[in-house]
């Protein structure tokens, strides 16, 4: 297989891409992931009002390390001044690239005309991306869903527009800004997008890959040039090493040790603690506690723990004591 390349960035044979997740896809976070294989990666997504506002939030967003790379910033917002601006700031940042938010589906971004709200205003998102194009020298990638509801989708069209002005790559997540995150993902239209023969950028899918088995069903079903994993990846990093060895192999991988568990927790839970202040460190790591140590019988009393205490020397304790306590839990019989 030749090498995908966004422009002159390559990014593997069949990369395997981390997606953009508010408050799950911080630098503690890609961390973890690209140590176990992820490609290409991306920020949590940050308001271009955010941004060219200097607020504080927005800007911490900025942060990458060369560990990382090749990485994406990715910025969102409804008025296209403020996203050319925006996107001239993350240029700033050094990244690889550029990518515009045109997926998030939640009601306070969405309706403003953001995210997936712009979908109901395709020359509107157009103009919007060739601004954005002018305004840097990085390569410019997009992520958007197949359209607003099912008697809007144009997702063909939208990608033809987007590729006429200008874009590097696109992420299509299949479904509509109506089905939220519910039902199920919709990739023969993603793949009438990647075998459209008036597309030449590369397409990437994403949405319900939960599995090694599903990926390399999806990547041979639909042709995409990679694949984009959010929620599966949420607590467990190794998804991305699991598909790969399968995808080469055939073989499934056995599931990390309960030691490698507590490890990766555990440095999580460390750079989090210090790229953050402590307290929003804590409290953003308890979304990844229940899939670290998913399939535990009898753990609740140590979950409850593990999403109740504020103290970082109590979590640190209580990991290794998890550790010990379960440590055969997932050795192959």
């Amino acid at each position: 297989m030749a090498l995908v390349k966004i422009e002159n960035i390559e990014v593997g044979e069949f990369p395997l891409l981390l997606a953009p997740m508010e408050d799950v896809s911080d630098p503690p976070f890609r961390a973890v992931c690209k140590e176990n294989g992820a490609d290409l990666m991306y920020t949590e997504f940050i308001s271009s009002e955010g941004l060219i506002r200097n607020a504080a939030k927005s800007v911490q967003k900025l942060d990458i390390y060369d560990y990382e790379r090749p990485i994406g910033i990715q910025i969102f917002g409804d008025k296209i001044e403020s996203m050319r601006e925006a996107a001239a700031i993350a240029e700033g940042a050094q990244p690889e690239l550029i990518d515009i938010n045109y997926g998030c589906p939640v009601k306070k971004v969405a309706c403003k005309g953001a995210g997936a709200g712009i979908l109901l205003d395709i020359p509107k998102m157009q103009k919007m991306t060739e601004e954005i194009v002018k305004q840097v020298s990085l390569p410019v990638t997009v992520k958007t869903r197949l359209g607003w509801d099912d008697s809007t989708i144009r997702i063909v069209e939208v990608a033809k527009r987007l590729q006429d002005v200008g874009i590097k790559a696109l992420t299509i997540h299949g479904r509509t800004r109506k089905q939220m995150y519910k039902g199920v993902a919709d990739w023969t239209k993603i793949a009438e997008v990647k075998n459209h023969p008036d597309i030449h950028i590369p397409i990437f899918g994403n949405g319900d890959i939960d599995s090694p088995q599903k990926a390399l069903e999806y990547k041979n079903e639909y042709g995409v040039d990679g694949i984009m994993i959010g929620r599966a990846s949420i607590g467990y990093p190794w998804i991305f090493k699991e598909i790969k060895h399968y995808m080469a192999t055939g073989e499934t991988l056995p599931p990390p040790t309960m030691a490698e568990r507590v490890d990766v927790a555990k440095r999580h839970l460390q750079f989090s603690l210090e790229w953050k202040s402590e307290r929003q460190g804590i409290y953003e790591m308890r979304r990844h506690y229940t899939n670290y140590f998913r399939g535990i019988p009898n753990f609740k009393p140590y979950r409850t723990q593990l999403v109740e205490s504020e103290d970082p020397q109590f979590l640190f304790d209580l990991l290794d004591e998890i550790g010990h306590k379960f440590e055969d839990t997932f050795m192959m019989a």
